[in-house]
């Protein structure tokens, strides 16, 4: 096998996943579609090893029904991370701009069972600029199938103007 010496060599630092924009270019409103998930009994047992929550609402399907729900019910933080920032394209535009996460809420609408899938989406809600950086924060929600809103926040990022 011989080596290709015509083509241009190859910079790890132009492999973009799709264009990078500063922080003053991103606009109210665009939104961040992450990808949806349909979640199962087994994302409810993988989160309560790594949250360590041992709640019976989250493992035990008798206790669930005796307190009204037909099912196992989602971690409330487990349904927060799908919409993680880095499931999606939004810290890939903003590229190196982005310097950190620093805050989040989440208010936790709507029950969410095993067999659920989940539609997580980030929308630019403000860009507050300050001398050099702005504070971006992005409006989240989590969609069901039925089109109901599980979960409504927002997150806020430090970002270089």
């Amino acid at each position: 096998m011989t080596e290709d010496t015509s083509a241009a060599p190859f910079d790890p630092d132009a492999h973009r996943v799709v264009p990078t924009r500063p922080a003053r270019d991103f606009a109210v409103g665009e939104v961040f579609r992450l990808p949806s998930r349909t979640v199962t009994e087994a994302n409810f047992a993988a989160f309560q090893v790594v949250s360590g929550d041992n709640h019976p609402i989250h493992y035990d399907v008798e206790y669930c029904r005796r307190q009204g729900h037909p099912g196992l019910l989602a971690h409330g933080l487990q349904v927060l991370s799908f919409t993680a920032a880095g499931a999606g394209l939004f810290p890939h535009v903003i590229g190196e701009a982005l310097i950190g996460f620093i805050s989040q809420s989440s208010q936790f609408l709507k029950p969410v069972y095993a067999g659920d899938t989940l539609y997580p989406a980030l929308t630019v809600a403000s860009i507050k600029p300050q001398r050099s950086t702005a504070v971006l924060t992005l409006a989240s929600t989590v969609h069901n199938q039925r089109g109901e809103c599980v979960l409504s926040g927002e997150q806020s990022y430090l970002v270089r103007l």
